[in-house]
Order: C-alpha cells, then structure tokens, then sequence
C-alpha cells in the first residue's frame, strides 16, 4: 500500500486503516509489514518515489477471492490515486 499519492503528499492513515479493516472483514483476517519498502519508476518522463507497506492475507487460490482482488484493484487505485497497484499471489505450503 502506498504512503504517498503519486503527487508525493502522505495518504492519510485513515485510508490505511480502512483498506485493512475490508481486508479483514472480507477474508476473517489480515495482516501488514511496517518496514517501508522505497522504490523509484519512471512513467512518460517524469520520475515517482514510493514509499509502500505490504498487506497480505493468505487465503485459498479460489476463483471468488481472485475475483474479489481484481475488482479491489480498482477501489485501491483510486482509493489512493494511483496510476497502477500490484496485487501479487504466491503458492503457501502451510505445514
């Protein structure tokens, strides 16, 4: 999850907050990293830093909750006014 709009203001903690709480209602549970992931890209000449934190819920590989995510893209894109946002999916071997 970003921590700035791509014009480089704070997204509000709010927003945040809220992003984590549909996580939470939707899957049973959800979890976040701290540590700030910084990045830098380039898009049509002109340059954006992120500062991003990582939610995640582990769930199983459902066509429902692939659903869910796609369209949660979305509300997240805009939610935080973003040109794009990666969703990622990775295989979980709980043992």
């Amino acid at each position: 999850m970003p921590l700035l709009f791509n014009d480089g203001t704070p997204v509000p903690e709010v927003l945040l907050a809220q992003t984590l709480a549909e996580l939470r209602q939707r899957f049973g549970a959800a979890s976040w990293e701290t540590q700030i992931v910084q990045g830098v890209w380039e898009r049509e000449g002109a340059m954006f830093k992120d500062n991003l934190i990582r939610f995640f819920v582990d769930v199983p590989d459902l066509p429902e909750h692939r659903a869910f995510l796609k369209n949660f893209k979305g509300i997240l894109k805009e939610r935080f006014r973003q040109i794009d946002m990666w969703i990622t999916s990775y295989p979980v071997d709980i043992i």
